[in-house]
């Protein structure tokens, strides 16, 4: 069983009115990608790359972030994430988003888990602008472990211009789990550029991973990750996600298993451990039950 682990809830259900169609030529360096996509475009992804359970997010902010075309006002991101996980509750999961710093933070929290079912959080402390080691954020961080409920952190770089880089640091995640140790917590996309300290990271606290997303696309950089990971012996620590819609699952699992065969005469990563993270138990690491109804296969 695939399970994507980081996939974004779509901007629309239906058809994208001309007018709203967002392409954005910033976020990859090898092509355009639309921001704007359906329910529709999302699920033929998934089952075209054979996932078996997409974990569905997005990030609510205070303030529009620069043309990034995903829903992100507080008040609407996490029901839209519940609806579109109840149109195929047997193949998605759904985490919700709080802003730390809101008063209504735990409140939120536990709508979303008792009314929406949702399953775990995600933040972003430099799209979200608040300090991941503050006060408010770890009264957040110890609600979710309370509640057994995982965090997905963005994590490393961004070109947002606003979004603080310091906040996105894999070395925060570390201090965190040290004062939470308890919380089951996900360092997105390798922690890039500073792939190295997300496994330093990763290799010391035995509830932290780190996701694979957003790497394939920068051939060297992704190979020299994950052959540092090997050198460190974290690879039972990584698990699979796309960044729907950044890169479809399809492009994320060829990318992944391109590294097997990346650059003759340079020190080999596995192939058969490269499929063993295709096939990790991520929802068992991460302490959460399948959906209700588990999708048998792709």
């Amino acid at each position: 069983m695939i399970v994507d682990v980081h996939t974004h809830t779509p901007s629309h259900v239906a058809a994208i009115p001309e007018g709203e169609r967002v392409v954005n030529d910033v976020w990859r360096p090898d092509r355009s990608v639309a921001a704007t996509t359906t329910w529709e475009d999302h699920g033929l992804a998934a089952r075209e790359a054979g996932i078996s359970v997409s974990i569905a997010f997005n990030i609510a902010v205070r303030s529009p972030l620069e043309t990034t075309g995903l829903p992100a006002d507080p008040s609407r991101v996490n029901d839209t994430t519940a609806a579109f996980v109840r149109a195929d509750s047997a193949r998605r999961l759904g985490f919700l988003s709080v802003h730390p710093d809101d008063p209504g933070a735990l409140e939120e929290i536990e709508r979303c888990v008792g009314d929406l079912g949702l399953r775990g959080l995600k933040l972003g402390p430099s799209y979200q602008d608040f300090d991941p080691l503050g006060p408010a954020a770890l009264r957040v961080y110890r609600h979710a472990a309370a509640r057994r409920l995982p965090i997905l952190f963005h994590a490393g770089t961004t070109p947002i211009r606003a979004a603080p880089l310091r906040y996105g640091h894999p070395l925060a995640f570390d201090e965190i789990a040290i004062q939470v140790p308890d919380l089951r917590i996900v360092i997105a996309h390798l922690g890039h550029p500073w792939q190295t300290d997300t496994f330093a990271v990763i290799r010391k606290h035995p509830h932290v991973f780190a996701d694979v997303s957003a790497g394939f696309y920068r051939p060297w950089s992704f190979y020299a990750a994950m052959r540092l990971a090997t050198e460190w012996g974290v690879l039972d620590k990584l698990l699979f996600g796309s960044d729907y819609p950044v890169a479809t699952p399809e492009e994320g699992i060829a990318g992944l298993r391109a590294v097997a065969a990346f650059g003759a005469g340079l020190p080999p990563v596995r192939a058969d451990a490269l499929e063993a993270l295709l096939a990790r138990d991520t929802l068992g690491l991460l302490g959460l039950d399948p959906p209700a109804s588990p999708a048998d296969g792709a």
